[in-house]
């Protein structure tokens, strides 16, 4: 804990807090642009085709999925950020879609109007305990993300119970599963994600918009600068503007 809160930079006193604090923005706009050459070559088109080549429902069927085996990652993060109800609630949801959703292609509980999954990380986790956000960067393939984000990813490795319950291949398809989904995500939301990465006047300071005042809103319900905006990179590849279930 001590060692991610020194790793995380803060902005000086005079730094306006409706202004993006991106210390590292000359590292990171060569990143983005190791990503959009990336997206262009590879992800956009196997996204496209792999889209293009599975029918709706089973892309439908494979995102639900991976949520599912998720969710035991979210019960543990709920549980560390002393969130009873919420880890209560993705407790009950995960194994109704697991039993009666058959392994999580279905989706049961919401239908039986159980609450909606929390959806929570690591990363939230340290901003309950306080940790600062840190700085922008912009990952490697991952897209869009802060330090306290980034110390959240890595710890994500290791936080969902399923990975140690099951027995090698097995415990390596949530892995397999959430890869799938956000490929087809690229294919399937393509239009408006290009308008982010290829049509924008800066596209990584859009990007970098779009994903600071989501995310803080998320966390905080505060924005810092005006309404919430949707992050595209959230899976990191989905649509913010469709319910990839809602077919």
């Amino acid at each position: 804990m001590v060692t991610i809160v020194g790793a995380c930079a803060t902005p000086g006193p005079g730094h306006p807090p409706t202004e993006p604090f991106d210390p590292y923005e000359r590292q990171n706009r060569k990143v983005h642009e190791f990503n959009r050459s990336l997206d262009r070559a590879i992800i956009r088109p196997a996204g496209k085709g792999y889209s293009n080549f599975l029918p709706d429902d089973i892309e439908t069927l494979i995102g639900r999925f991976a949520f599912n085996l998720s969710l035991p990652a979210s019960v543990v993060n709920n549980i560390l950020q002393g969130n009873g109800k919420g880890a209560t609630e993705d407790t009950y949801r995960f194994l109704v879609n697991s039993t009666v959703g058959l392994g999580g292609f279905f989706d049961p509980a919401t239908e039986m109007g159980m609450p909606e999954p929390t959806d929570t990380d690591f990363g939230e986790t340290l901003y309950v305990w306080g940790v600062p956000e840190g700085g922008y960067l912009e990952l490697p393939v991952l897209g869009p993300a802060t330090e306290r984000s980034t110390w959240g990813k890595v710890v994500d490795l290791f936080t969902n119970p399923l990975s140690y319950a099951l027995d090698s291949p097995e415990n390596y398809l949530g892995t397999v599963a959430s890869v799938s989904a956000k490929l087809s995500d690229r294919g399937r939301y393509a239009d408006t994600i290009d308008s982010i990465l290829y049509e924008s006047a800066d596209s990584y300071a859009q990007a970098r918009s779009l994903y600071l005042q989501n995310r803080r809103f998320e966390l905080g319900g505060d924005s810092a600068g005006g309404g919430a905006y949707l992050d595209p990179y959230d899976d990191p590849y989905s649509d913010p503007y469709e319910d990839p279930y809602d077919e």
